[in-house]
């Protein structure tokens, strides 16, 4: 039986990740209905957003730390007190439920929004159902909040369609066991390569880290905020401008926790500048020598998620759109959670106010 969905609301949210669900409460409490004038949509099977889709070894306070939605407390929720033995899938998929329910966001999913278009009075967004059914829904304006999880971003290096060992992504990465007894190169200079070689240890047989440059730690305090002030800057000076967003890896730095000390302790943060070229059986190095390796990861970041946009004329090659304050520059009907400078969990909370207060004050005739 297909979901019953209205064919025409004020405001349209794509996604329930931490971003979307954020923009849903704030214009549930400027007075939107769900449902009514506000329809929030998901591709996932349950709550979650990217989360469900991690693995199992993966808990939270060891490499992520996630802020809380917006009025949380209500609710009784507080990842605070979230259970760090669980799999972070798991615990993120019951707080979000929890939350959509006891704000009554009533999101649809699965659902995928497959494109926009500009229908000079509205913006018309075909979705299709996990049943196969597609509904054309018009509103005002759309928030796009699809995240990253679906578009890993990978050196298109020579050689690498040549490799015959296996080739994952992060968002294809299951668990240690699928490299058991293997030589494995670890690609990429953020937190999720780390706890890929301290999930590998004991598991591979080797691992090798190779990233873009030389890895940087911050020990926390002024200074690792001083480094955040920093890469919000440089993904927002990106994201006005249009241009392709920088990897957060690339404007930031490592914090030096729990998992980069155990990694210390067993000796696995030996890291090698970044390989030319793939080869069937391994990489030539940037020296030169060829190395021999049977599987590669590459935790190489992401972009956004954008391709539905792409009717409207707004999206580059790249897949990047030029966004000021959350709100497309070319269109302003058009807006984008937790893009570039809201990326991070606190500041897309941030960008969700905002974007919630844009949309309800034009709606209410409020010009600031």
């Amino acid at each position: 039986m297909s979901q019953t969905v209205p064919a025409q609301v004020d405001a349209l949210v794509i996604g329930a990740g931490q971003a979307g669900l954020a923009v849903a409460h704030f214009l549930e409490r400027r007075g939107y209905t769900p449902g009514h004038d506000l329809l929030v949509i998901d591709g996932g099977t349950r709550p979650g957003g990217a989360w469900q889709y991690r693995w199992d070894a993966l808990k939270l306070g060891r490499t992520h730390r996630l802020a809380d939605l917006p009025d949380a407390a209500e609710a009784g929720l507080n990842f605070a007190a979230a259970d760090n033995n669980r799999p972070s899938r798991e615990v993120v998929a019951e707080y979000f439920g929890a939350y959509e329910q006891h704000f009554g966001l009533g999101v649809v999913r699965p659902a995928w929004a497959e494109a926009v278009h500009d229908t000079s009075q509205s913006l018309t967004t075909t979705i299709r159902l996990g049943d196969g059914t597609r509904h054309n829904i018009a509103s005002r304006v759309v928030v796009s909040a699809t995240g990253t999880w679906h578009t890993p971003r990978v050196p298109d290096l020579p050689g690498r369609d040549t490799f015959r060992g296996p080739q994952v992504s992060t968002n294809e990465y299951t668990g240690a066991q699928q490299f058991a007894g293997m030589r494995v190169a670890v690609v990429g200079g953020g937190t999720s390569a780390l706890g890929f070689m301290d999930e590998l240890h004991g598991v591979a047989e080797s691992t090798i880290w190779f990233t873009r440059r030389p890895p940087v730690f911050a020990e926390g305090g002024e200074l690792a905020e001083e480094f955040g002030r920093r890469s919000v800057a440089l993904q927002d000076e990106a994201a006005r401008a249009g241009r392709r967003l920088p990897s957060i890896v690339s404007t930031t730095d490592l914090p030096r926790n729990a998992l980069v000390r155990a990694l210390e302790r067993k000796d696995l943060l030996h890291r090698r500048p970044m390989f030319t070229a793939v080869t069937p059986t391994g990489v030539l190095e940037a020296d030169g020598s060829a190395t021999s390796v049977d599987a590669i990861i590459w935790a190489t970041g992401f972009d956004p998620d954008t391709r539905h946009l792409r009717p409207l004329g707004i999206v580059s090659d790249e897949g990047a759109v030029a966004v000021a304050e959350g709100q497309s520059v070319a269109d302003p009907r058009v807006f984008l959670a937790g893009y570039g400078p809201q990326a991070s969990t606190i500041s897309a909370h941030r960008g969700a106010r905002r974007i919630a207060r844009t949309i309800a004050d034009a709606r209410d005739g409020i010009t600031r």
